[in-house]
């Protein structure tokens, strides 16, 4: 490969800087280039540190703009370098992003994600990586306990969901590899095209569960260390550079002692980091990290009483682990708010405002403004005027009543063309202020606002004062029989077209006497 032409062509003249000496660019483990001159590689950090070989190298805040090389590869080449930071011109892999993530200084936290949902949280909050948990997938696929019960299928099925949810590198829980040396290898090169960066491999018998439950069995020596060779193998056959992490049960299975000599013959079968699960104490923490030096360390921070002390990732990283998964936090939370959520609607109430984020907020996270920009961006004139939905023409108009609501909608466009008034004349022109992309964007934004309900009695007592999600009215309208014949979508939407942008804060929709002589009030907050 002409790799000064690649730069060249990728990077340009650029802007100006200084011009540094190098003697060569060497590919390191990682793939990446690197510039031996003094051992200075060029990074992003402005740190100094040691390679996994010894080498002290330093990291710079600058970005190459411009490589030339001399008329014989091996004499020294000429790097321009520029403070200006830009992106890296040239298309990374996930697994190379992660191992460039592992070569550079810190702890690499991984919150444990379970489906494309929460591995964009993970990815949105600004973690580099995140851990596909087979515990935490078995539990939300399958409503079952990680005892070996889901399926390489089922778990690769998951793997490529959230792969495609995000960019950032995935490591995948590959469990015992679901057979023999031959089942790995197939394991593995299913998890290189489901997308993962990386993945975990254990060493216990199959069915396999969480390590720290009780029963658990390793298989042998030879066979654990065939199960890395194999993966090893094919990644090899797969041309991929995906992360192998060599996990290790026997801490809890047989003794420390051999969970510490299988970890160490794991590094040597050429397993790119590895992990000893339950591990008791501190101290056992700390002589985990001193064998295989040179080879990444995986630490397991199981929330809510494992075996496993809890420590600080800085604590960790001094103790000299590299990555940090924390299994549970997500499901976790995630199940307990689930069943405050239900009890609070088995009761006749809602999540409080604290803990139930706005129609508007679910709508961002989950992606409809990108959705919305990329629609309007590939919209055509002639797939809007043939659009199958009906239309609301611009003088429509909603009243509503105490004991019933009803919508006047005059010369109404069917999906067939013709007027609802008179079925023989053809419609010559869609009507496009009230077409199915704008009132979707004005009822939405009205539907992600918060309601104020007040009811007050004949002699001035206030029943009740509430604030709650439009969203909700529905549900609201149905539990409270003050409002139960008030159709409050419809006033929404009433007011929401009457008064279109002019709608503000403290706006009053409805006050009205119901049958009992309670004042009803439905406010916008």
């Amino acid at each position: 490969m002409d790799v000064s032409g690649a730069m060249q062509g990728a990077w340009g003249g650029g802007a100006a800087g200084a011009l540094l000496p190098c003697q060569r660019l060497e590919r390191s483990r990682c793939g990446r280039m690197e510039c031996r001159y003094s051992g200075v590689r060029y990074g992003r950090s402005g740190t100094l540190e040691h390679d996994r070989c010894g080498v002290r190298k330093a990291h710079f805040e600058s970005t190459l703009q411009n490589v030339s090389w001399g008329q014989d590869r091996k004499k020294p080449l000429i790097v321009r370098a520029s403070s200006e930071k830009v992106s890296f011109p040239v298309s990374e892999s996930r697994a190379a992003n992660l191992r460039r993530l592992l070569e550079q200084p810190g702890i690499r936290q991984a919150p444990a994600c379970y489906d494309a949902l929460s591995a964009s949280l993970v990815e949105k909050a600004g973690f580099d990586i995140t851990f596909m948990s087979g515990f935490s997938v078995s539990a939300a696929r399958l409503a079952a306990p990680d005892a070996g019960l889901i399926s390489y299928e089922e778990m690769v099925d998951q793997g490529r969901m959230i792969n495609a949810a995000v960019k950032f590198p995935v490591i995948g829980d590959a469990d015992t590899g679901y057979g023999n040396a031959l089942n790995v290898k197939r394991t593995v090169k299913g998890y290189i095209q489901a997308g993962f960066a990386g993945l975990l491999l254990e060493d216990q018998v199959s069915p396999k569960a969480c390590g720290h439950t009780k029963g658990r069995s390793v298989v042998s020596r030879d066979e654990a260390v065939m199960r890395i060779r194999a993966a090893v193998d094919a990644r090899k056959e797969a041309g991929s550079d995906i992360v192998i992490v060599a996990r290790s049960d026997a801490r809890q299975a047989v003794s420390l002692e051999e969970a510490l000599w299988r970890v160490q013959a794991f590094a040597n079968a050429g397993a790119d980091a590895v992990f000893i699960d339950a591990l008791a104490s501190r101290s056992e923490m700390q002589a985990f990290c001193k064998v295989a030096p040179g080879v990444h360390k995986m630490a397991n921070m199981l929330e809510g009483g494992g075996k496993t002390p809890i420590l600080s990732p800085l604590e960790l990283e001094d103790i000299g682990f590299k990555i940090v998964a924390y299994p549970l936090s997500l499901v976790g939370v995630s199940i307990r708010a689930m069943q405050d959520a239900l009890a609070a609607l088995k009761s006749g109430r809602l999540p409080p405002p604290s803990l139930l984020p706005s129609f508007e907020t679910v709508k961002d996270i989950v992606g409809f403004p990108k959705y919305y920009e990329e629609e309007a961006r590939y919209s055509t004139g002639s797939s809007t005027k043939n659009s199958s939905y009906s239309r609301m023409p611009a003088n429509a108009s909603v009243t509503s009543s105490n004991e019933q609501s009803t919508a006047v909608v005059p010369d109404l466009v069917i999906p067939d063309g013709e007027s609802s008034k008179d079925p023989s004349s053809r419609v010559a022109e869609v009507v496009e202020s009230f077409s199915p992309r704008s009132m979707r964007s004005t009822i939405a934004g009205m539907w992600s606002r918060t309601l104020r309900i007040k009811v007050t009695g004949k002699d001035g007592t206030v029943k009740l004062n509430v604030s709650i999600p439009a969203g909700f009215l529905e549900g609201f309208s149905s539990a409270i029989p003050a409002v139960a014949g008030l159709d409050l979508q419809l006033i929404l939407e009433k007011a929401q077209i009457n008064l279109g942008s002019k709608l503000e804060g403290e706006s009053v929709l409805a006050d009205f006497n119901d049958p009992a002589g309670d004042r009803i009030q439905v406010i916008l907050e």
